[in-house]
């Protein structure tokens, strides 16, 4: 199969600099545009509970409805992206984001809201798969495509970083409206930015389209959709509420089904000339652990400290810097390591960074010096902006052309489940000691096994 995320064949020139940097922007903006839907709406939830009066159990979903569908729907979006182009799944998604903001902008109701985030949530996931395989397709060139991976990282955080902040200014000049209003411009330049992204190529004669595997993606998207909705209820109501583990009950026997029926799929949504690349498998498994102790670990470390130290909640948010800046900065640097000592030294610093945070919380105690958690935060700092764009970098190197899109909807959708797992996780183990106990664990092990599949990429 032939789509637009194939890179040139040997001897095709690259794109102007100029012309790369434009769209470049258009890809990276896209996708800046979904981290920052991630963050900005939580700080106008008192907001919108004034305006809308939605009941205690919608106000969560109001924010969750996004998360749930957008982590269901990125190996299906992937798997489409490959089928009909990457360019035309970009530029579609952008144009449903920027009409359902303003729809979502309108909302008459708590009801209506929580629909169009669920709505959001799957233009977002047509976004994050496709802008990856477009970028691989920018830089053919192993090097400078780490590199501009390592870039969409760091602008991909400064869009969750800068959500909050973001949100808060447009609460105070004019309500929780604003805070949707935001999205249709910066969609806008995105769309006219990726008019520079390459064009598909024509399919050549006889070349047919990849077969759809239906039951795969059905049961692949109920699969992820009801573990993150198990989850994300697991935090909010505890672990033994119905709501909680039934949906995870229901995905574990979803991806049972779905095992079962992949092995006699004529084109399985996840090939497994793909799972069985030691680079790829490597790579599924940072991305996991790695958004399982960041994500987690910042759910736990901000609850702790405003409860432990009585700190206000902006106090906290500056004692949580350390944590959530190097994300914005890091991510530049982490794209020239891959590109010089490639993604298996990486991964493994990313994993042994979750090791050593893991160990300084086991070893906190009940009320730990703020200088020790200032540690441990740079720590989960180093397994987040080390591990993620590391994996992005692996998984675009060892995967295939024509599976690129999948390959990062796997990884995407991967990253989803282990932030959830984290927060659910973490969030509810009630000290540190236990959480540090758990990162230390899964940490080791993530570096065992990324030691033993002996990849000695550098590309």
């Amino acid at each position: 199969m032939t789509t637009d995320t194939v890179a040139p064949a040997a001897g095709a020139t690259s794109p102007a600099p100029a012309r790369s940097r434009l769209a470049f922007a258009g890809i990276a903006a896209g996708n800046l545009l979904v981290l920052l839907d991630t963050t900005i709406l939580n700080v106008a939830l008192p907001d919108l509970r004034r305006s809308l009066h939605p009941g205690a159990a919608a106000l969560p979903w109001a924010v969750d409805a996004y998360t749930v569908v957008f982590a269901g729907l990125l190996l299906a979006a992937g798997v489409f992206a490959d089928r009909w182009g990457a360019r035309r799944m970009y530029t579609w998604s952008l144009a449903g984001f920027a009409v359902l903001s303003v729809l979502c902008a309108a909302a008459p109701g708590a009801g209506p809201l929580i629909a169009g985030r669920a709505l959001l949530g799957a233009a977002g996931a047509g976004l994050v798969p496709a802008s990856l395989a477009l970028l691989i397709a920018l830089y053919p060139d192993p090097a400078r495509r780490t590199r501009a991976i390592g870039a969409w990282a760091a602008l991909s955080g400064l869009g969750a970083a800068a959500g909050p902040v973001l949100g808060g200014a447009l609460v105070e000049l004019g309500g929780w409206r604003l805070v949707f209003l935001v999205n249709p411009p910066i969609a806008l330049a995105a769309l006219l930015l990726a008019r520079r992204l390459p064009a598909p190529p024509a399919r050549a004669a006889g070349d047919a389209p990849r077969a759809l595997d239906r039951a795969g993606l059905l049961l692949s998207t109920g699969a992820l959709g009801a573990l993150t909705f198990g989850l994300v209820e697991a935090g909010i109501e505890g672990w033994s509420a119905p709501s909680a583990w039934a949906p995870v009950a229901a995905a574990v026997l979803a991806l049972g089904a779905l095992a079962a029926v992949e092995r006699r799929a004529a084109a399985p949504v996840l090939p497994p000339a793909l799972l069985a690349l030691p680079r790829v498998r490597a790579a599924l498994l940072a991305a996991a652990v790695s958004c399982f102790a960041y994500f987690g670990g910042m759910y736990l470390l901000a609850l702790w400290l405003q409860r432990t130290y009585a700190l206000a909640p902006f106090a906290a948010g500056l004692a949580s810097l350390p944590l959530t800046f190097p994300v914005c900065v890091m991510p530049f640097f982490t794209g020239r390591l891959v590109a010089r000592h490639g993604a298996r030294p990486v991964l493994l610093a990313g994993m042994t960074a979750t090791a050593l945070a893991g160990a300084l919380l086991l070893f906190a105690g009940g009320r730990p010096a703020l200088p020790l958690l200032l540690v441990a935060e740079l720590a989960l700092a180093a397994a987040g902006t080390l591990s993620i764009p590391g994996a992005a970098a692996a998984m675009a190197v060892a995967a295939p052309p024509e599976l690129a899109a999948t390959a990062q909807g796997a990884l995407n959708g991967i990253r989803q489940a282990g932030a959830a797992l984290g927060v659910a996780v973490l969030g509810t183990l009630g000290g540190l000691p236990p959480a540090g106990g758990v990162l230390l664990a899964a940490g080791l092990i993530a570096v065992a096994l990324i030691f033993r599949a002996g990849t000695t990429d550098r590309g």
